[in-house]
């Protein structure tokens, strides 16, 4: 029993260390309302109308913790710089973790359901036809789950999916450990039990995991590209993000950039992987190496 004890305490405290990592990567930014005085592409900036070289605005959805100033404080204004009428929102806050700002803890169709109205917002105020949806870590599955699961697909063409654990993750191996120690009950103390009722969906075996993967996940007139990082800790194993159907263009941070120790968390600090997005989004941009921290 002590022992059991003492490994709940353990895989408790892995989900809230993992989930303040993320929301800890650097400073809130300031608020981006929208200003007639700002530049019309701005990141949120609900006057920017998509222009004929960028004519799909693109959605920001965040990973588990964080939110959407923390995650995308590199990544959303090199996007408006690039061009793009860029807006991000923070999703799945519960009555536990909005005290602190981070999101994503909802269950994953609540999340789904927030994040499918955000996208009829951006439609509704830039008159755009469809969105392209860029995600780290929860938010990279929640752009492959959105267009299939919730009927989003024919509003979306293009999806850069960084870090997603599409197929399901043990944390870094934590959930396996829980599972032999302790059988599922454990493991759902760890989930549901902290608060993170998308720990529940998003393990291996998971309801929101397999409702993505019941059929083809790759869903016709929607162009994906899944970047992961051979170093990641947290979607483990590494190789659980990619989706090898047609349409789908997978790749590791390192076939692009050999020497780049980035992490899962890191992903979203790392100036090499901003071109590996705007190329996701554009081809035609060429992918130029940055570093990224390797956690």
């Amino acid at each position: 029993m002590a022992r059991r004890n003492h490994l709940t305490a353990l895989l408790t405290s892995v989900v809230v260390a993992l989930a303040t990592a993320v929301a800890l990567l650097g400073p809130a930014a300031p608020s981006r309302a929208a200003d007639p005085a700002t530049v019309s592409s701005g990141l949120d900036d609900w006057m920017c109308r998509p222009s004929a070289d960028h004519p799909r605005p693109v959605v920001l959805i965040h990973g588990l913790g964080a939110n959407a100033e923390s995650n995308w404080a590199l990544h959303g204004p090199a996007l408006a710089k690039a061009g793009y009428c860029a807006f991000s929102l923070t999703y799945g806050q519960t009555s536990v973790t909005r005290w602190w700002g981070g999101g994503g803890f909802a269950p994953v169709d609540d999340s789904a359901r927030e994040i499918g109205a955000f996208i009829d917002r951006v439609l509704a105020e830039t008159g755009a036809a469809q969105v392209d949806l860029v995600g780290h870590s929860e938010g990279a599955f929640q752009s492959l789950y959105v267009p299939k699961v919730t009927g989003y697909a024919a509003k979306v063409g293009r999806v850069v999916a960084l870090a997603p654990p599409t197929h399901g993750t043990t944390f870094a191996g934590i959930v396996s450990l829980g599972r032999l120690v302790g059988g599922q009950r454990l493991v759902n103390f760890f989930t549901d039990g902290a608060g993170c009722f998308a720990c529940t969906d998003l393990i291996k075996g998971g309801p929101a995991v397999a409702r993505l993967v019941d059929g083809p996940i790759a869903q016709p007139g929607v162009t994906y590209t899944i970047i992961s990082s051979k170093y990641d800790a947290i979607v483990t194993p590494v190789s659980t993000g990619f989706v090898r159907e047609p349409g789908v263009t997978n790749y590791y941070v390192q076939d692009k950039c050999r020497f780049d120790p980035v992490g899962h968390v890191g992903i979203a600090v790392d100036t090499g992987v901003t071109s590996m997005i705007l190329n996701g989004l554009d081809p035609s941009v060429p992918v130029r190496c940055g570093f990224g921290p390797p956690f």
